[in-house]
């Protein structure tokens, strides 16, 4: 069965907005990205269901809402008992393998990978668990990422970004050695474009400074802002670091530089494929764990839904069997990644499957545009910053946020993209906020999921405080690779890491 199934190459980038790619109006210049768009099939209103690296990834994999699986933050533990695409895909005969950051807590550092190609970039253990009650954490991103962004020749990201890439490569060629014909999954995650916001400077020199874009939807006046943004704002200090218009340009046009280099990466990979002899029997799949605010609003960062923090680039592109150039409008998320990848590899996840995932194949789309979809799409947010799960449902034009004691925020997407008019008091717009909330009532219980975070919480921070004395235990991979000395664990605080070792050239 195993002999005619496609190769799956899943690529993932981190905090890479689609806004900014071509393929969805924006400026960046990023070639080989644009193929998989020419040639393969776009969805232009994908969604991650948490904007937070962690919780979107697991979900991801698991094909399942964040809550549905523990997924509350960045320091939540991933199940080992949990079924991820991986696991299916290894009972249909495949070989499968990860490299780079997933953001696994715990002692699994498989979750059904045969192995992992580097060891986890962040912290595997509990360290970063957030606590409701208090107002800020060590580890969250403040506004010196913004300030401090410009030109570097290295980084600690991109010292493993290189190294995702040599050892995917590396893992390519050896697959082709092998004398049984066995296909595979390999799962490349990369961390740029995400912060910080310094590139090479032969990235950098690809675009006029004075050309690039300023955010669509500046700060607004205090009296404007919702009560998240509000939050989110204090969240990150981003009102205290003396912001300015020029570490704004700097910032995006660094971010803009990244994307040009994750998309010579993605190229080098996609040259590797081809050189192995895989390229026209392998489905890629290119996609993000959460958008980046950017500026919009004056926000940075992701842990907000709106589109800028909550979409996601997704493309499909697999030769032969859709047709090139297609693109899908329907709202899809990534908890629909698992079923897709599952129909490709001739699964029946109905027969298979534990418990029903909360995504559908997208294959339907891809052979056909136009084919009837209507399917919302859910998100979460249990992480540091909010303190009271909040939640989003999109379903065809319409999107709300609701929960967190905040205000709801309504948006019609297709007559006020940016989401600057917020509909939620609009009597003319009362049918669609109230089915919406509808959906929201009936797919989460917000007092159970609170009471449910909180225990958690304090059930991690007490372990967490108990490993503290004498020898903790080892919740890692690959302890002696040497890439792990570029990899952030306790007692670092994330934004002296993230900075170590670079040294700001002028532009």
């Amino acid at each position: 069965m195993a002999r005619d199934l496609p190769n799956i190459l899943l690529i993932q980038a981190d905090q890479l907005k689609p806004q900014v790619l071509p393929g969805y109006g924006g400026p960046a210049v990023t070639p080989h990205l644009d193929r998989l768009s020419a040639e393969g099939v776009v969805f232009a209103h994908a969604y991650c269901n948490f904007p937070l690296c962690a919780p979107s990834r697991f979900s991801m994999l698991a094909g399942m809402l964040p809550s549905r699986v523990r997924a509350f933050d960045n320091a939540a533990e991933f199940a080992a008992a949990t079924p991820t695409m991986a696991h299916y895909l290894r009972l249909a005969g495949y070989r499968t393998a990860l490299a780079g950051k997933q953001h696994f807590v715990g002692p699994d550092m498989l979750h059904g990978f045969h192995e992992r190609l580097l060891p986890e970039l962040y912290p595997t253990d509990f360290h970063w668990t957030p606590d409701w009650d208090e107002t800020r954490m060590e580890s969250n991103n403040d506004s010196s990422g913004v300030i401090r962004s410009g030109i570097s020749a290295r980084s600690m990201q991109m010292d493993h970004d290189e190294a995702v890439l040599a050892r995917s490569a590396a893992w390519l060629r050896d697959h082709s050695r092998r004398t049984e014909r066995q296909p595979f999954f390999l799962a490349v995650s990369f961390t740029h474009p995400h912060e910080p916001y310094f590139a090479r400077r032969e990235h950098w020199e690809r675009y006029r400074h004075e050309d690039i874009p300023m955010p669509a939807t500046p700060l607004l006046p205090e009296a404007e802002r919702d009560l998240h943004s509000r939050r989110m704002l204090a969240h990150h200090g981003l009102l205290e670091g003396d912001i300015t218009e020029d570490h704004v340009r700097t910032a995006r046009h660094a971010y803009l530089a990244n994307c040009s280099w994750l998309d010579d990466m993605v190229g080098t990979l996609l040259a590797a494929l081809e050189a192995a002899g895989f390229a026209k029997d392998t489905a890629v799949l290119f996609t993000s764990d959460h958008g980046d605010m950017l500026g919009e609003r004056g926000l940075w960062f992701k842990k907000h839904f709106f589109d800028h923090a909550a979409r996601v680039p997704l493309i499909l592109h697999a030769p032969g069997r859709f047709a090139a150039g297609r693109r899908s409008s329907e709202p899809v998320s990534l908890v629909d990644l698992l079923p897709t990848l599952c129909e490709l590899a001739g699964i029946g996840l109905a027969d298979r499957s534990p418990r029903p995932p909360d995504g559908a194949s997208l294959l339907p789309l891809c052979e056909d545009t136009a084919a009837a979809w209507d399917r919302p799409v859910f998100a979460e947010m249990t992480s540091e910053g909010v303190p009271s799960p909040m939640f989003m449902v999109r379903r065809g034009r319409f999107k709300l946020m609701t929960g967190g004691g905040a205000p709801d925020l309504l948006f019609d997407l297709e007559a006020d993209p940016e989401e600057r008019n917020d509909l939620a008091a609009d009597p003319a717009s009362a049918d669609a906020r109230a089915a919406l909330g509808r959906l929201v009532e009936e797919t989460w219980d917000a007092a159970a999921l609170e009471a449910e975070v909180r225990a958690s919480q304090c059930e991690r921070r007490l372990v967490q405080a108990a490993h503290g004395n004498g020898p903790a235990p080892l919740w890692d991979a690959l302890e002696s690779d040497p890439v792990r000395a570029s990899c952030l664990r306790a007692p670092d605080g994330y934004n002296e890491w993230a900075w170590r070792g670079i040294e700001p050239s002028a532009p």
